[in-house]
Formats: C-alpha cells, structure tokens, sequence
C-alpha cells in the first residue's frame, strides 16, 4: 500500500512521534514494500533511496515504530522479524517453503475466536489481540 508524503507525516504526528527524514524515510519504506518486508529488506529500500540514513537507525526508528504502534513485529517460523503496516485485526498466511505472509481478513473467524476466549475465562489473564498464522504452502500453479 502506497501512503502519501503527508499521510506518512499525519501517522508519525498522530502516533505522537515527531517528524523526522529518517522516520519519514523507514515508515515509507515498510508501507512501499509491502508484504511485511524485514529489516533487511527494509535497509536494501533505504540505501537505494535514502543513502544518507545509516542501518543502526533503520534498526532504531523500526523499534520506535512499533513501540509506537504503527507497525507490529511478525515472527516467521525460520525466526525472521518483519515487520506489518496493517493495524486493524487480521490474520497471517504463512508459507514455510517460500518465507511469504499475506495477510487474512475474517470477521467471521476474529467473533469466533474472542467467543471461544470470553467462554474460557483464562485466570490472571488479559487477552490484547489474537492473531492466527495460517502455515501452509501457496500453490502458484492455476491448475
């Protein structure tokens, strides 16, 4: 998804972030590249085009971005950090043999879930959020 110059500014003001080249920079690279890029793929984007922005920062203003909540960490089966711009609740369609994540919207499963959840009553618990990785394997053929 490919956000504005001023939406971008208008997520870092609203997160109670200040404005910054570099936060600019990091936060447009995530929502460019899509697909819940990583670090790395992240740093690749900002050399390209932002070469003045070093990779201990990248690092930094990622974790300052999802301290902020304006993206969250995804944690692959191969122990790989990427990182997600979508906020609203969906799930993860993750394929072991490829690395890909594609996100999965369901209502229908997100109701189901928080009644199973309510119905448990978990002890000294507080749930924040579910979130489902659906692990699999994506059949590109169109056979």
């Amino acid at each position: 998804m490919k956000l504005s110059s001023e939406q971008i500014n208008q997520k870092l003001k609203d997160a109670g972030l200040r404005v910054t080249p570099q936060r600019h920079a990091i936060l447009e690279a995530v929502y460019t590249l899509g697909n819940h890029p990583s670090a790395e793929q992240v740093i690749d984007y900002i050399r390209v085009n932002h070469p003045g922005i070093a990779t201990g920062t990248v690092y930094n203003v990622l974790d300052v971005l999802v301290d902020s909540r304006l993206v969250k960490r995804v944690k692959t089966d191969k122990d790989a950090m990427r990182y997600d711009a979508i906020m609203n609740r969906h799930h993860h369609i993750y394929c072991a043999e490829t690395d890909r994540i594609e996100d999965y919207f369901d209502e229908e499963l997100d109701d189901l879930l928080q009644s199973y959840f309510r119905k448990k009553n978990l002890q000294n618990f507080k749930i924040e959020d579910i979130i489902l990785q659906i692990k699999g394997n994506f059949n590109d053929n169109s056979e």
